[in-house]
């Protein structure tokens, strides 16, 4: 029998008293990364090279697609001239919010669960 395992975000959001410690270093270090400041989210920054991704991306809904497209052209233009977003207009810790990342962990579910049908093996049982 496997084993679940417990990663370290989810043990830091169950205990209230960690997760009020870590959030303002979490926070703290969103804003050094910069992406904030041109208009993105945390889920903007996964690498879309591989299928699991791809199929994560094909499940959104077209609202949260265009909303994905106009951040990262937002941003490219950021890029391009060298500046931030004015600050009214940076993603703020609240609406920093994971819309990929559940659906990715769904396609992960079904990929490893598919391998592990996939490569099952049986075995006969022998009648003496």
């Amino acid at each position: 029998m496997a084993s679940k395992s417990i990663s370290l975000a989810s043990f830091i959001k169950s205990s209230p008293t960690l997760h009020k410690l870590v959030k303002p270093v979490a926070n703290a270090y969103a804003h050094i990364a910069g992406y904030r400041q041109m208009g993105l989210r945390y889920d903007d920054l996964i690498q879309e090279e591989n299928m699991q991704m791809q199929k994560a991306l094909s499940r959104l809904p077209e609202n949260e697609t265009y909303d994905r497209v106009y951040r990262m052209r937002r941003a490219v233009q950021c890029s391009i001239v060298q500046r931030d977003l004015p600050k009214d207009q940076w993603t703020t810790p609240e609406n920093d919010k994971r819309y990929v990342t559940p659906l990715l962990k769904e396609v992960q579910a079904a990929d490893d669960e598919r391998l592990a049908w996939d490569t099952m093996k049986v075995e006969q049982l022998r009648h003496h």
